[in-house]
């Protein structure tokens, strides 16, 4: 009389070994800020899923700005951060709020703007210069305004160029990049994009790519775990995984292999001779 059950409880038994073995069920989420040039790429829904059928564990995404993005590690409220503006990485890391910092890949910014090009922004050589055209001709210019890795970059090319932008031509959106280039699309407005966001947009921005290939306009990413001796409630270990597996054979080889109409949009940087991931 004791047999059915005593198979059954060892059913149930096979059955909780299953599911605590299985991946898909192993592990508790992974919280990762990052910037919207990340996330409005697409480059994240290639990325992401072959790390969470891998180790089962989920990873929840706060796409944001860059300051942003840090700030929530700095609150300890994710586990990760991957952004773009080495000088506030650099920051997070010396302000004890991150630990192993590790380059994942670049792209580059490009200014943008209407085909006819009333600045000049063409003919102007570097961005430092295609920017003093654009004040100096009040030519309409979008900002992302919200602290975020292009906008750093944008207020650096300004210093560069001896601009404080204001006025009436210059609006600050305090939106994310793919909202900056619908917005400077809809108004014929010069702007500043990443290129990955831009490449993956094309087809809904009608501005075309008039300034490009200046060293100031290099943009690289990094991955940041958040110091668990800061917040220890951090998921470090989880954190770990995500970074080894972004910066390892698999990651990299995911990153080479990204493109859009045959063009790619990241350039892996922990592996630069990585081959496109099958």
């Amino acid at each position: 009389m004791m047999l059915p059950c005593r198979a059954a409880l060892l059913a149930m038994l096979a059955v909780l070994a299953w599911f605590a073995l299985t991946p898909a069920f192993a592990a508790e989420p992974l919280r990762m800020s990052t910037t919207t040039s990340t996330e409005n790429s697409g480059l994240l829904e290639v990325l992401l899923p072959p790390f969470e059928e891998a180790t089962g564990i989920r990873v929840d995404v706060i796409a944001v700005g860059t300051g942003k993005a840090l700030k929530l590690g700095e609150n300890g409220d994710v586990d990760a951060v991957f952004v773009h503006s080495r000088p506030a990485e650099d920051r997070f890391v010396a302000d004890g709020f991150g630990v192993g910092r590790r380059d994942v890949m670049h792209n580059d910014f490009v200014l943008i703007g209407p085909a006819s090009d009333p600045a000049g922004v063409r003919a102007s050589g570097d961005a430092a210069h295609g920017l003093r055209r654009i004040m100096d001709t009040q030519a309409p210019f979008v900002s992302r305004g919200d602290d975020s890795g292009t906008h750093k970059k944008e207020r650096a090319l300004w210093r560069a160029a001896g601009r404080d932008p204001a006025g009436n031509w210059y609006l600050e959106a305090g939106q994310g990049m793919g909202a900056v280039l619908l917005i400077a699309a809809e108004k014929q407005a010069y702007t500043l994009a990443d290129r990955g966001t831009y490449l993956a947009m094309r087809g809904k921005v009608d501005l075309p790519v008039l300034l490009e290939g200046d060293p100031a306009l290099f943009n690289p990413y990094g991955i940041i775990a958040v110091n668990p001796a800061r917040h220890p409630h951090v998921r470090h270990d989880l954190a770990r995984k995500l970074i080894e597996f972004i910066t390892g054979p698999r990651g990299q080889g995911i990153i080479a292999g990204f493109r859009i109409d045959g063009q790619a949009l990241f350039y892996p940087d922990a592996m630069p001779d990585a081959q496109p991931a099958r």
